[in-house]
C-alpha cells in the first residue's frame, strides 16, 4: 500500500453504547489501514441520533487508548457541525434535488414497488407532488413535519465501487432521506459533508454498511466533493454471536467492562482480535505497535469471526 503524507482515516462510532468486540476489531483495522499507509487516523462521534445517544462517547474514547490506538487531534463531535449540514442541504435543495416526503415506513413496504427496484426501495411516492398536493400531504401529517428525500438523477441509480477488501461492487440507489422529520441530518448526508472536511480520504467500516456506499458516492458527485478513487473504501467482515447474527449485547460478556468483570483485561482482548486477523498465535500476548507492523491489508480475513462467549479463551474462526 503506497504511503500518503496527505489524507486520512477515521473511526466514527454512535455513543448508543459500550463498543463491543466487533467495534473494536473494526476500530483496530481502521486505525492499521490508516496508520500503514502513512495517513493522520482521526476520530468521530457520530452523535446525531439523540434517541439512541446513551452518552458513552467518553467511554468508547477511553476504550479504544486501552487497546492501544491513537488519533491525531480531539474527537470531533458530529453534532456540532450543523451548519455544514444544513449548507450541504441547501445546496442540493437549490439545485432542484431535494424534495418532501410523508410517508412512514409502512407507507412505503405496502406501496408497489418500481420494477427492479431492489427490495426496501423508496418507490417515489412523494417524487412529482404539486405545491397544492404537498401541502395537502403536510397538512396531513401535521404537527409531524415531512422527511427531505434525494431525487436522485435518473441516469445515477446505480454505481460501480472498488472496494480493498470486497473488489468491485455494485449497488442501487433510490430516492434516500436527508433528513428525518424531526430535522435530524441522515447519516449518508452526514458522513459525507463530515469525511470531506476532516480530509479523511479512507474509509474503513464493517461490511454491513457497503450497501451505503453508492448513495454516499452519488452526494460527493453532487456536492462536488472529493470521490473514488481519491476516496477508498475497505468494507470489513463482521464478528459474528454463536447463532451466526452479528455479535450484539446479548450475547453475553462483549465489552470492556464486561469482559473486565470477568478477569479480563484488554490485553487479551487485543490479543484475540489479532489472533483472528492472523496477527497473532493464539494466547499469543501483543501490542497494538507489533500488530501494525505484522499488518498486511492484502491479507485480512474476508470471512466473519464467530465469537463463542461460552469459551472466551479459545475465540473461532
Amino acid at each position: 500500500m503506497p504511503l500518503h503524507t496527505t489524507g486520512a482515516g477515521r473511526y466514527a462510532p454512535s455513543p448508543s453504547g459500550d463498543l463491543h468486540l466487533g467495534n473494536l476489531r473494526t476500530a483496530l483495522l481502521a486505525w492499521m489501514f490508516a496508520r500503514s499507509s502513512g495517513r493522520r487516523f482521526l476520530m468521530r462521534i457520530e452523535d446525531l441520533d439523540r434517541a439512541r445517544d446513551a452518552g458513552s462517547g467518553a467511554r468508547q474514547l477511553a476504550d479504544l487508548a486501552s487497546l492501544g490506538l491513537d488519533w491525531d487531534g480531539d474527537a470531533v463531535i458530529q453534532s456540532e457541525r450543523a451548519a455544514d449540514h444544513a449548507a450541504a442541504l441547501a445546496q442540493l435543495a437549490a439545485a432542484g434535488l431535494v424534495y418532501e416526503c410523508t410517508c412512514t415506513r409502512k407507507d412505503i413496504l405496502a406501496a408497489p414497488s418500481a420494477p427492479h427496484a431492489p427490495p426496501g426501495a423508496y418507490p417515489g411516492t412523494c417524487r412529482d407532488r404539486s405545491p397544492v398536493e404537498r401541502e395537502a400531504a403536510r397538512a396531513a401529517i401535521a404537527p409531524r413535519q415531512p422527511a427531505l428525500r434525494l431525487r436522485a438523477p435518473e441516469g445515477l441509480r446505480s454505481l460501480e465501487f472498488s472496494d480493498l477488501v470486497l473488489g468491485n461492487s455494485r449497488g442501487d440507489i433510490d430516492d434516500f432521506v436527508l433528513q428525518r422529520g424531526d430535522g435530524t441530518v441522515a447519516y449518508n448526508l452526514a458522513v459525507v459533508v463530515d469525511d470531506a472536511a476532516m480530509g479523511v480520504d479512507q474509509i474503513v467500516r464493517g461490511d454491513d454498511l457497503a450497501p451505503s456506499t453508492p448513495r454516499q458516492i452519488l452526494l460527493q458527485r453532487l456536492l462536488g466533493l472529493p470521490t473514488p478513487p481519491a476516496v477508498e473504501y475497505a468494507h470489513v467482515p463482521l464478528v459474528l454471536g454463536p447463532s451466526g447474527a452479528r455479535l450484539a449485547k446479548r450475547d453475553g460478556a462483549v465489552t470492556l467492562q464486561d469482559l473486565s468483570g470477568r478477569g479480563v483485561n484488554p490485553g487479551v482482548v487485543r490479543s484475540w482480535i489479532a489472533n483472528s486477523l492472523g496477527l497473532a498465535a493464539p494466547g499469543e500476548a501483543i501490542t497494538a505497535g507489533e500488530m501494525l507492523q505484522r499488518f498486511d491489508p492484502t491479507r485480512i480475513p474476508h470471512t466473519p469471526w464467530t465469537w463463542d462467549p461460552r469459551a472466551p479463551g479459545a475465540p473461532r474462526q
